[in-house]
């Protein structure tokens, strides 16, 4: 792989202890970069590295964090949830891809291209709007439920369209390279107003030939003009679906369109502030993001301009309702287990048991069900002892080192009784023991008076 991640003077924030640490983090890169020309060993140099980056990572944000916290910063939350957009759902995407490829050229080039392209651009606004020396990117974004109601949608459309599952990894894209791609800009106005709005879609081509190119029958994995015609007319409809959502995309039609090289994509990212900036993973068919430029709806989703006549009023109303909001959560929130086993026999007898009264997820690998961790913190993992490749007592050594996970419950499934076994992993702080050949209303009782004695 040619290229090496040139540390810039631009880069600099004037934070000294911040500075430092992103310039080890660009380091850790340029080893990736290295590691991939390493020949036979480059994939065991990858997986090494790639570790060492999440680790270092993880432990920049939460120090950075603390610094924003003791200046304190006013956009700490919204830069906190970048930092946790990155760390639980862009990484483990990445990861799992690494994973499924048998750690593939192809997959690690992605790897460091997306992490080379978030670190740059996370250093270039976010980093730089602590110092003051440049504006928050992500300022301007929908409200957190109306940005929810909108990722449903198009999780929606994508299955509906193409029947591929799909998730989001980011919901703060900054515009990064990942793999080669087609962008295409849809810009729409309203038929009644000067309302309009830009929705700029990014393609993986990998996904456009899974998709489009199969039900066109056709056979060669490039690009062809047929393809993006096709794929064009294929957004148009997809971008349609996604509008009428929009209650003022309903009378909106389009007015232009335009295929874009990656420059002028990144041209219109540096010049606009998006409203919606969305990427998402379908697995192996490849990433795609949907992004929208619409102040309009921002300004539609304020509903009442807090002035001096209503603003008690408005401030009541707010807190009555959010408080009616954490109390219905509160009644209906069913506490989340995590069963970790390479039995599917296990994993389904589990979820059988414990699913009438708990949230229960299944995973069938340590590495596995770190990702499940990092993306949904769950209340206990039910952990088997002995896994093929990294088994019960390295899975949980394994958690131990990441700060944010050292705390979560783990229940031990294991059908060993020798004192031994427990011994070993006395240090990792278990929460306790379940023998798998006990009855199962055993299990159950156990597991329901371990949630008693936290509450």
């Amino acid at each position: 792989m040619d290229g090496q991640l040139e540390w810039l003077e631009e880069y600099e924030i004037g934070v000294e202890e911040i500075d430092k640490e992103h310039k080890r983090l660009f380091k850790i890169i340029n080893k990736l970069f290295s590691s991939a020309e390493d020949g036979e060993n480059y994939r065991r140099t990858c997986q090494e590295g790639i570790k060492f980056f999440r680790g270092h990572a993880v432990k920049h944000f939460a120090e950075e964090e603390l610094y924003m916290a003791t200046m304190g910063y006013e956009g700490l939350e919204r830069h906190k949830k970048i930092h946790k957009g990155f760390r639980e759902d862009t990484l483990p995407a990445l990861e799992q891809e690494l994973e499924q490829s048998n750690y593939s050229q192809e997959a690690i080039e992605h790897f460091i291209g997306v992490c080379t392209g978030w670190l740059v651009g996370h250093t270039l606004t976010e980093d730089q709007a602590i110092a003051g020396k440049n504006i928050s990117k992500w300022g301007e974004l929908l409200p957190e439920d109306e940005l929810e109601a909108l990722k449903k949608v198009i999780i929606q459309l994508v299955f509906d369209l193409f029947h591929l599952e799909s998730k989001v990894v980011s919901e703060t894209y900054g515009g990064e390279k990942f793999g080669k791609g087609v962008y295409y800009r849809l810009a729409y106005g309203s038929k009644d107003s000067e309302t309009r709005q830009e929705v700029l879609m990014v393609f993986e081509e990998t996904l456009l030939v899974n998709t489009v190119g199969k039900i066109l029958g056709i056979q060669s994995n490039r690009m062809d003009s047929m393809l993006v015609h096709a794929a064009r007319y294929t957004a148009r409809q997809f971008v349609g679906k996604v509008m009428e959502f929009i209650e003022t995309g309903k009378n909106c039609e389009l007015k232009e369109e335009n295929l874009l090289s990656f420059e002028q994509f990144q041209d219109i990212f540096e010049r606009e502030k998006p409203q919606v900036s969305l990427l998402f993973n379908t697995g192996g068919a490849g990433y795609f993001a949907y992004c929208a430029i619409a102040p309009h709806l921002l300004e539609a989703s304020v509903l009442t301009p807090l002035e001096n006549e209503n603003a008690m009023k408005e401030v009541e109303r707010y807190l009555s309702e959010r408080s009616a909001k954490e109390q219905y959560e509160e009644e209906h929130y069913r506490k989340k287990i995590l069963v970790v086993d390479d039995s599917a026999t296990i994993r389904q007898g589990m979820k059988s048991l414990l699913e009438p009264d708990y949230e229960v997820s299944l995973v069938d690998s340590g590495a596995a069900a770190f990702r499940a961790i990092s993306l949904d913190q769950p209340d206990l993992v039910l952990l088997d002892y002995e896994m093929p490749v990294c088994d019960g007592a390295q899975t949980l050594e394994m958690l131990r080192t990441v700060p944010e996970f050292e705390k979560v419950p783990v229940i031990f499934l294991t059908g060993r009784r020798d004192p031994q076994s427990m011994i070993k992993v006395m240090p990792l702080n278990p929460s306790g023991y379940l023998l798998k050949h006990m009855k199962h209303e055993e299990i159950r009782k156990e597991i329901d008076e371990f949630f008693a004695g936290r509450t």
